[in-house]
C-alpha cells in the first residue's frame, strides 16, 4: 500500500488531484495543515513513502537546505514535480544529494484542463527538464504568440492543447473564455514551450513573465535554474525591471546559503560566463532573507 504526504493545498488542481488519486487507490494519506519544513521531513522519515509529489520550491528545499541531512529520506524512490518548471541543473543536483531516488520526473497541467495534460516520461533517466509527454486523450501544438501559426519541432512558442476534458469556460467571463479557447477548441495555456523528436514537451516559462531585453526574450526560469546550480545560492527569483534603452533589464533576488561569502559581482560574473549577453544580470542583484512563496 502506497503512502502519500498530502502537503499541497486541496483547492489547487495539483493538490486536489493527488487527494482523489489517494482515495481511489486506497493509499494512506498524511494530511498536513500547511507546509512546514521539519514536520514535512519528519513525516517522510516516520511514514517512509516511496513517492513524493511536489512543486519546485520544495525540490529546491530538499536540494539546498542543510537540515535535510538530519533526516532519513532513504525510502523515497520516485519524485514528481509540477506547477512550474524545474530545470535540469537543479534536478541533477537533487539526484546527486539523494542517490536513492530512481526517478525524478515532471508533469504538466492546469485547472482548466481538468488537472493533467502531460504525463511523466520515464523511459529516459536524463529527461529531467521535460514536462512529460502529451496524454492519450489530448492533442497539442506549439504556436507563434504573435501570429498563431503552428511551429515545427524544436521551435519555442505558446503551448496549446485540445481535449474533451478542457473546461467549458470561465463562469460569467465570456471575454476571458474567448481569449483562452479559440474557435477550434484549442486552449491557449499562456506557457512558452517546445517539443523534441521524442515527443517530450519542455516548458520554458510563462508568456506574461518573459523578460524583453532589446527585443530578445529572456525566460526567468532559465536564469533561476542556472543560479540554483551555484553552491552559494539557496533560492532565487529573476524579474525584469524597466529601462529606457533596453526596454527591460534582468534583476536577481537571491537568498544566500548560510555563511556564504557571495557578492553581487560574483553573481553577475557567474551568469555572464554561461549565457548570451542579453541574458546577463544587468539590473542588479538584491540579497534577501526569503523568496515569497
Amino acid at each position: 500500500q502506497e503512502k502519500l504526504v498530502l502537503n499541497l493545498p486541496f483547492y489547487h488542481a495539483f493538490g486536489f488531484g493527488i487527494l482523489m488519486w489517494c482515495l481511489l487507490a486506497g493509499s494512506t494519506g498524511l494530511v498536513m495543515e500547511k507546509f512546514s519544513r521539519r514536520p514535512y521531513l519528519t513525516a517522510i522519515q516516520t511514514y517512509r513513502p516511496r513517492m513524493l509529489l511536489m512543486v519546485p520550491p520544495i525540490l529546491v528545499f530538499l536540494t539546498k537546505q542543510t537540515m535535510v541531512a538530519e533526516y532519513d529520506l532513504s525510502s523515497v524512490e520516485f519524485i514528481a514535480t509540477a506547477a512550474a518548471p524545474a530545470g535540469k541543473d537543479l534536478c541533477e543536483e537533487f539526484l546527486a544529494r539523494h542517490p536513492n531516488v530512481k526517478y525524478l520526473t515532471q508533469a504538466y497541467g492546469m485547472t482548466e484542463l481538468a488537472v493533467m495534460s502531460h504525463v511523466p516520461f520515464l523511459e529516459n533517466r536524463g529527461s529531467y527538464a521535460a514536462a512529460g509527454v502529451i496524454a492519450s486523450y489530448f492533442e497539442q501544438k506549439i504556436v507563434c504568440p504573435a501570429t498563431g501559426a503552428s511551429l515545427p519541432i524544436g521551435d519555442i512558442g505558446e503551448l496549446c492543447v485540445r481535449s474533451p476534458t478542457v473546461m467549458s469556460g470561465y463562469l460569467g467571463r465570456e471575454d476571458a473564455t474567448r481569449e483562452a479557447i479559440d474557435e477550434e477548441g484549442w486552449m491557449h495555456t499562456g506557457d512558452i514551450a517546445y517539443t523534441d523528436a521524442l515527443g517530450r514537451t519542455f516548458i520554458v516559462d510563462r508568456l506574461k513573465e518573459i523578460i524583453k531585453v532589446k527585443g530578445y526574450q529572456v525566460p526567468p526560469a532559465e536564469i533561476e535554474d542556472l543560479l540554483l546550480s551555484h553552491s552559494g545560492v539557496a533560492d532565487v527569483a529573476i524579474i525584469g525591471v524597466p529601462d529606457e534603452r533596453a526596454g527591460e533589464l534582468v534583476r536577481a533576488y537571491i537568498v544566500k546559503c548560510s555563511d556564504e561569502l557571495l557578492t553581487e559581482q560574483n553573481v553577475i560574473d557567474f551568469v555572464a560566463e554561461k549565457v548570451s549577453d542579453y541574458k546577463h544580470i544587468t539590473g542588479g542583484v538584491r540579497f534577501i532573507e526569503e523568496i515569497p512563496k
